[in-house]
């Protein structure tokens, strides 16, 4: 059963207004134009009331408001976002005039010709309360509202919260305080503003812009009359009124609005008619949150890991992710849409989800470092069932979650650049048998030799014979390389990886004789950042996901500029892309990968076939391709006798396995990139002269004693 109203004399009313106005001139408030709600009528005595209100007006700092922060492509699509509140903030002067209206005509119609309080309204619930026997009704101008809004939205303690949102006079008070402060600081167009920018929409929008392409896809601009009262009347209860979730309380809501808004002359009663009749007209357009289900998913994540580590961001990481989540910055990034498009149909050609294996690439931009596309077969996501994860395999444990994978033949650049560079020529020949027996404390190191007495025992995946630079490369000769690195000794060919982003921090073991077999634990970002190196005329550039940042206001945060040095003599380099281009010819392993632009390449597959590689460039993008024998778990595992890709593996390696899928990658992008070829070295040898393809590779390993972290790559 309803309860009764209490019914209420003209005489009670003049009574309780005279409280009030006796009240608020005790608190030297009235001269402000300004009524403070009655609280003696609810138990409080005057002198509690005077200490709840002493010192008005209280002033209440407002914060700048939390905003998402949009994550960019290169060409300045929006390819994600990171919020804790899905907030962009927006001028008064960009919000249309009919929203503005309409949501003072719902919320406080007299909101330009009060102060902080509209006494009509306050004496109006104030009546209501004292005939309903239930709970305070909402009477708050827009003023006061705001100021609680920014209470809520500066809480940072379940504490401040509920102070903030608690159904109290003591509250209603507090409020008011701050009110008065905002209207003696603030214009009013301000405080509208900020009450825009600062109301809950419902369904995660929150402001006006937000919730304007959320739920109808228009900027706030845009918006036009049945809109704007649908937005305005979702305010009082974002919930209850979620047009997604309650059409019909929402647009029997909207009606309320309309019908105010004729009331109040702002529209024609005839217009609130036609209007009440017409549907939602909804077009919801979900932001997201974060990268999963991007298209660019990991790409998003290496960029927030990258910004993450970022001190200018802030003191401590937890800095870092508010600034991040709140700030309202616009990041700039080096991703192309069109190659990551390239690189994710290659990996999901390549490589299905499910397999026991992953497949990853990696893009950069040689000369700048830019990191334009990252791939793997794996996609983002939690159901272990369809093969997603959040590991992200790609990118080096500083931003990633792989602690890498073994290169294989791929290092050999690293000793042939090393070998140049301490004036080798590319002519330097060796009798390279089927297998050979070097002392490993025959290898000069940093400091002297190396320690151990122990064989190195490396032989041949391929041909065996007398070979130069080119033809060693060109036919993966391990047994070559071997006696190439004795020569350069392990302490440059080590020193030059690190300087082309190789990030090789245990030289226990990793700077062994078993070095320019592949042994140490990379990943492809690595990879493709080294071999840009050579593309780029020996000048490393570090990779990088980020151009630059904006503030929330346009302005320039950080500028990201290419960080870039020589670290080889360009000849050296010239006289590398001019051996490895022989690869991709007749005759080398790669010339069945072969793209319409001119390029150059190096297979790698490391012992017992767990991992195979294909890093090729051109002299305008590197790409470093990879698959690697892995469970579910993550644990290594052998690619032979494994399906991957609806393909059966006999025995997995370079060119066989992961050269085709960097192929399918470079294939898709080689239009989008310039027909640039590579200057040729000053002095270049001969190449070598090979009437036929490679022979198939030898199928055995190699022993690595004491080489460290198990055994080298094959040739192939």
């Amino acid at each position: 059963m309803s309860r009764r109203r209490t019914h209420l004399t003209f005489g009670t009313v003049i009574s309780h207004l005279g409280v009030i106005v006796a009240v608020s001139a005790v608190l030297g408030v009235l001269a402000a134009g300004l009524v403070i709600p009655l609280v003696g009528a609810v138990g409080y005595g005057a002198s509690a009331t005077a200490r709840s209100m002493q010192n008005l007006p209280e002033e209440l700092k407002a914060a700048p408001l939390a905003e998402r922060s949009r994550v960019l492509d290169r060409n300045g699509n929006t390819i994600a976002t990171f919020y804790d509140e899905n907030r962009v903030n927006v001028s008064l002067s960009k919000v249309a005039p009919i929203m503005r209206r309409a949501i003072i005509a719902i919320e406080d119609y007299r909101f330009y010709q009060h102060g902080a309080l509209d006494v009509k309204g306050t004496l109006r619930a104030f009546v209501n309360n004292q005939t309903s026997g239930g709970g305070t009704q909402g009477g708050s101008s827009i003023t006061q509202q705001m100021a609680k809004m920014t209470l809520l939205a500066q809480a940072r303690t379940e504490a401040e919260r509920k102070a903030a949102t608690e159904n109290t006079y003591q509250r209603k008070i507090q409020e008011l305080r701050h009110a008065i402060a905002f209207e003696q600081n603030y214009s009013k167009d301000w405080i509208l503003e900020r009450y825009l920018n600062l109301a809950y929409f419902g369904d995660g929008a929150y402001g006006i812009q937000a919730a304007a392409r959320h739920f109808f896809s228009v900027n706030a601009s845009q918006l036009n009359t049945v809109q704007a009262a649908t937005l305005a009347g979702l305010v009082k209860n974002p919930v209850g009124f979620d047009p997604t979730r309650f059409k019909d309380r929402a647009i029997t809501r909207r009606n309320v609005v309309l019908n105010r808004m004729a009331q109040l002359n702002v529209i024609a009663p005839e217009t609130a008619v036609r209007l009440g009749k017409t549907p939602l007209g909804l077009k919801v357009s979900k932001r997201r949150n974060g990268c999963v289900g991007t298209d660019a998913a990991f790409f998003c994540d290496y960029v927030r890991r990258y910004l993450l580590a970022d001190p200018a961001l802030g003191r401590t990481v937890a800095d870092r992710v508010q600034l991040i989540n709140s700030g309202g910055l616009t990041i700039k990034t080096t991703v192309d849409l069109r190659f990551q498009r390239a690189a994710d149909a290659a990996a999901k050609e390549s490589v299905k989800p499910q397999d026991q294996a992953i497949g990853a690439l990696a893009m950069v931009k040689p000369g700048t470092g830019a990191v334009l596309a990252i791939a793997q077969s794996r996609p983002m996501g939690r159901d272990r069932k369809k093969g997603q994860t959040f590991l992200n395999y790609i990118v080096n444990n500083k931003y990633g979650d792989s602690n890498g994978f073994q290169a294989g033949s791929t290092f050999k650049l690293f000793v042939m650049a090393a070998a140049l560079e301490q004036g080798l020529p590319a002519s330097t020949s060796f009798n390279s048998p089927a297998q050979v027996h070097i002392p490993q404390n025959e290898f000069p190191d940093c400091d002297g030799n190396y320690p151990s007495t122990a064989l190195w025992e490396p032989h041949n995946s391929t041909d065996d014979g007398y070979f130069n630079m080119y033809q060693g490369a060109q036919l993966s000769v391990n047994t070559y390389f071997a006696q190439l690195e004795k020569k350069t000794g392990l302490c440059k060919p080590f020193a030059l990886a690190r300087s082309m982003g190789v990030e090789l921090d245990h030289p226990h073991s990793e700077r062994v004789p078993s070095f320019t077999l592949g042994v140490a634990d990379v990943s492809p970002l690595e990879m493709a950042g080294a071999y840009a190196t050579v593309a780029a005329r020996g000048r490393y550039c570090e990779t990088q996901p980020v151009t630059k940042i904006l503030n929330s206001s346009g302005k320039v945060f950080k500028d990201y500029r290419p960080q870039c040095r020589q670290v080889m003599k360009q000849d050296t380099a010239d006289t590398i892309n001019d051996i490895l281009h022989g690869v991709m010819e007749p005759g080398g392993f790669g010339q069945a990968l072969n793209i319409d632009k001119e390029s150059a390449g190096k297979t790698g597959t490391i012992q017992n076939n767990k991992a195979v590689w294909f890093d090729g460039y051109t002299p305008e993008l590197a790409t470093a391709a990879m698959i690697a024998g892995a469970n579910s778990k993550g644990t290594p595992i052998t690619l032979n006798g494994q399906s991957v890709g609806g393909r059966y593996i006999d025995v997995a390696h370079g060119s066989t396995v992961a050269g085709p899928m960097w192929a399918l990658a470079m294939r898709r992008v080689q239009d989008l990139i310039p027909a640039t070829a590579f200057t040729p070295p000053i002095a270049p040898e001969p190449r070598p002269y090979v009437p036929k393809a490679p022979s198939p590779p030898k199928q055995h390993g190699h022993r690595n004693h004491g080489g460290g972290n198990g055994g080298g790559g094959h040739g192939h």
